[in-house]
């Protein structure tokens, strides 16, 4: 059962390393419980606030048990924009790992837009792929991440 206070959920096949170093620390030094969930073996460092969950290969596995074990007052770390969407219909918070709070506004316009890239990379244009995780996303995530636990105490 989840604390009152919430806990985190990372959708961490693709959450970049240097997020889940940030997650790491943060969850030792505020004592949340993080969670990583992922299709492949991870490692993460011994502490009794962090937690690794191996799901089975699949289409949106790792999406369908975060969402089978989440509460209102968790906070989703992903990626997944239709993760994302279903996370604040549920009336948690959900953010990516670049730190911008997803709602559902965005998450329907963000879907949108990837849909339409999705188009433009069949019909064989090239789109690029987003930019590089730099410093500044970093520390977004970070401040986005002390808010959550600051309101969660």
């Amino acid at each position: 059962m989840t604390d009152k206070s919430g806990q985190v959920w990372v959708d961490a096949d693709a959450c970049p390393v240097p997020i889940k170093e940030i997650l790491f620390r943060a969850a030792t030094r505020s004592q949340c419980p993080v969670t990583l969930l992922a299709n492949h073996a991870m490692t993460v460092p011994p502490s009794p606030f962090l937690k690794f969950v191996q799901v089975p290969s699949g289409f949106d596995v790792a999406d369908s048990e975060i969402l089978k074990r989440l509460h209102s007052c968790d906070l989703v770390v992903t990626q997944d924009i239709p993760l994302a969407a279903e996370v604040v219909e549920r009336g948690a918070l959900a953010i990516s790992p670049r730190g911008e709070r997803y709602t559902a506004e965005n998450a329907r316009s963000r879907l949108a837009v990837r849909d339409f890239m999705t188009e433009l990379r069949d019909s064989g244009v090239n789109t690029g792929g987003p930019a590089p995780l730099d410093n500044s996303d970093k520390q977004r995530f970070a401040n986005a991440l002390d808010s959550w636990l600051a309101k969660r105490a």
